[in-house]
């Protein structure tokens, strides 16, 4: 009886079955090419089984008397062709999963892979309905003429966004996190890309949804394309009152010491016109990505009045105004009240903010003036000041030499200082600093700030105050063993100042 149960069609069909899928979806569960071979071997021996019953799945059933017995046969063998046409689609969509791959291009191969997934199990589909059903294709397709017209005229805009989602994937002429920016004005960076629509991240982070068929039909300009990165061009009016070339070498030297733009490819000043209102200069150079844009835009500007208030020069107004704008009453009462470079210098730096007016009156009177040449060398590596320089004119960089390898830590520009450290903790210097091009210092030494601070100690206890935060905010310039950089505490700061100028601890 269990032998002749055993020799059932139906019975080996259904004990196929259950194997074949637990090896498939147990057995081999993480295990691609064992899953492809698993399907592989259950496909040929479900095919064996079919043929050797006498059942050819490729191809309609003959016509049989309805009887209890045929019924049930004929049941059984479109159930068995509809399960051997989807597992031949199974196997042929785990070929093109596994085989089909474009090196270096995933999104190309999953359009690909899911275009060639589809094709195969349509074909599945009306295999089943021609030799299962025994439906003729041919009169099928041409009866439902009708009903496909009114379906794509019912789907004509998802269709539409469906073929521009193609072309678009297919053209590439943007890729997952691209800045683009499209003809209305609106930007974003591609978050996300689909056959329906494509979601941009604006700059104020709102998700922008937009059809592709909408996407397809506007120009796109990929600011992330062929590279990162972006280039910014920056219009500056300066008043007529020196040669331009003079004007030209500021400029340069805006750019020069900027910190966040790329060094390659040079950053270029170009004349644009002149008049005799104001020299207008273009400055343009490349920033690493446009995410630095504001960083970059906010930086050039600052140096642009640094640099421009050093060399003298003065900005112009707008091009329709009859005159610039006179400057403020308060900076022109303080320049005649206290004249010089040294005070200015000195007012402008937050370190010596808690300062009164006289204590900066005997710091400037005692500060000495140093000019270098491009390329000298102020300050070497591990060496330490005695003294706090404050950048006049020029530009000045900062580089680290480690294991054969020079790092550029930062660029200082007119109003920034170094040597604080040294004057104030005894530390030494992160990194040897040059003169870029020729530079103009003022210094502030030992023998100067002495006095004060033993005239009052409380100056010592400001002046940790304010290093504690500047260490905080550069800390790639205070990397030194003997300085605390992760939350720097103020008492210890304190306490070393006091300790450095013997002065007495409280």
């Amino acid at each position: 009886m269990s032998i002749a149960l055993l020799a059932d069609p139906i019975v080996q069909f259904c004990i196929l079955v259950v194997v074949g899928t637990f090896i498939s979806r147990f057995v081999l569960r993480h295990r691609r090419a064992g899953r492809l071979i698993g399907q592989i071997a259950f496909f040929i021996s479900l095919t064996a089984l079919l043929l050797y019953h006498g059942i050819v799945p490729y191809e309609p059933s003959p016509a049989q008397a309805q009887t209890q017995d045929t019924v049930t046969l004929r049941v059984f063998t479109g159930f068995a062709k509809i399960v051997w046409w989807i597992n031949g689609a199974w196997v042929l969509v785990a070929f093109v999963r596994l085989f089909l791959i474009f090196e270096r291009k995933p999104r190309e191969a999953r359009l690909a892979q899911d275009l060639v997934v589809g094709v195969i199990y349509l074909g599945a589909a009306l295999s089943v309905v021609a030799d299962v059903f025994s439906v003729p294709i041919g009169t099928l397709i041409a009866t439902s003429g009708v009903f496909a017209i009114i379906l794509g005229l019912a789907l004509q805009s998802t269709l539409s966004d469906v073929f521009s989602g193609i072309a678009l994937n297919l053209g590439r002429p943007y890729s997952v996190g691209d800045w683009v920016v499209l003809d209305n004005d609106v930007q974003g960076r591609v978050v996300e890309t689909n056959w329906r629509a494509t979601h941009l991240l604006s700059g104020s982070h709102d998700l922008v949804v937009i059809p592709n068929s909408a996407l397809a039909k506007t120009r796109i300009t990929n600011l992330s394309s062929p590279d990162e990165s972006h280039g910014v061009t920056i219009n500056v009016r300066i008043q007529p009152t020196t040669q331009p070339n003079v004007i030209v070498e500021v400029m340069r030297n805006v750019l020069i010491s900027c910190n966040t733009i790329q060094k390659t490819p040079e950053p270029s000043v170009m004349i644009d016109s002149i008049d005799g209102q104001a020299v207008e200069l273009q400055l343009s150079f490349r920033i690493r990505d446009i995410s630095q844009t504001t960083a970059a835009k906010n930086e050039i500007y600052d140096l642009i009045y640094r640099h421009s208030k050093a060399g003298g020069l003065k900005l112009a107004g707008p091009s329709d105004a009859i005159m610039a704008p006179p400057e403020p009453q308060t900076e022109t009462a303080n320049a005649a009240q206290h004249p010089g470079t040294p005070w200015r210098l000195l007012n402008n730096i937050p370190l010596f903010s808690s300062l009164t007016e006289d204590e900066k009156e005997h710091l400037a009177s005692h500060m000495q003036r140093h000019t270098y040449p491009k390329d000298a060398v102020i300050v070497e590596q591990d060496s330490r000041l005695r003294a706090l320089t404050i950048v006049r004119s020029g530009v000045v960089s900062v580089t680290r030499s480690e294991a054969q390898r020079h790092i550029e830590l930062t660029r200082l520009a007119p109003g920034d200082y170094f040597g604080e450290g040294g004057l104030l903790m005894g530390a030494v210097e992160v990194g040897t600093i040059r003169a870029l091009t020729f530079v103009v210092t003022y210094e502030i030494g030992e023998h100067c700030l002495a006095p004060l601070l033993h005239d009052r100690p409380s100056m010592a206890d400001e002046l940790g105050t304010i290093m504690s935060k500047r260490i905080e905010a550069e800390r790639h310039l205070f990397r030194t063993s003997d300085i605390l950089v992760n939350g720097a505490p103020i008492g210890s700061l304190t306490s070393r100042i006091k300790h450095l100028f013997q002065l007495q601890h409280d």
